[in-house]
């Protein structure tokens, strides 16, 4: 168990850190500065680490169930200073699972990377590993069209206004909405629909490193 908290620690951090860093970075290119006014904009993890969120609840699930949800402390995004608030929130909110999208791949490369020049060290192959799966979860998890969550925010984006201003009211029950999607997960009724989007993820990150795959096979 200390072993897999210790493999999973890096790519954990990482991936819910810079997930909250490209909001704010997305934010201030449509127009709002408000993370970096607040010294929010930044993609070191120290900036966005939630003691409770980001460490203490992880562990807590893990220990008790086995799987690992957290959160870091969001980034502050006043969708009012955008440009184009309804049409731009989409783009910022998406800017997030695109973060675990990138780093998904980019494990994906240090894992054939070390697989093709013949490191053995089982560490750094299990981290890589766990670099892969952790940014696929949340890339998926956070596209599940439901507000708070990112890809909530993206479809209150694309709906019709009258559609989108009673849609988006749901936001106000983050924390249940939250709650109620972990514990669909534990139950295991969420399992098929998330799984098969962590599927989906992984094999795309394997589609998009393919060539180098074949290059040093």
């Amino acid at each position: 168990m200390m072993q897999n908290i210790a493999v999973y620690a890096i790519p954990v951090l990482f991936a819910i850190s810079l997930h909250e860093a490209a909001h704010g970075y997305a934010a201030r290119y449509f127009g709002d500065p408000t993370a970096e006014q607040q010294g929010r904009l930044s993609v070191n993890p120290i900036h966005h680490i939630d003691l409770f969120g980001t460490v203490i609840l992880p562990l807590l699930l893990y220990l008790s169930t086995h799987m690992a949800f957290g959160y870091a402390k969001p980034v502050p995004v006043d969708y009012s200073r955008l440009r184009n608030p309804k049409k731009q929130m989409g783009f910022v909110a998406a800017a997030g699972p695109a973060a675990n999208f990138a780093m998904g791949v980019g494990w994906m490369v240090m894992l054939v990377l070390l697989i093709a020049f013949g490191v053995q060290e089982e560490f750094l192959l299990k981290v890589a590993d766990a670099g892969i799966k952790t940014n696929a979860v949340m890339c998926a998890f956070n596209l599940i069209p439901v507000p708070p969550l990112d890809g909530g925010r993206i479809l209150t984006s694309l709906l019709p206004l009258d559609l989108a201003r009673p849609f988006a009211r749901i936001e106000r029950y983050g924390p249940f909405v939250f709650l109620g999607l972990i514990l669909l997960s534990y139950t295991g009724l969420l399992t098929p629909f998330l799984g098969t989007l962590v599927a989906i993820t992984v094999w795309l990150f394997t589609v998009i490193v393919y060539p180098l795959t074949l290059l040093l096979t």
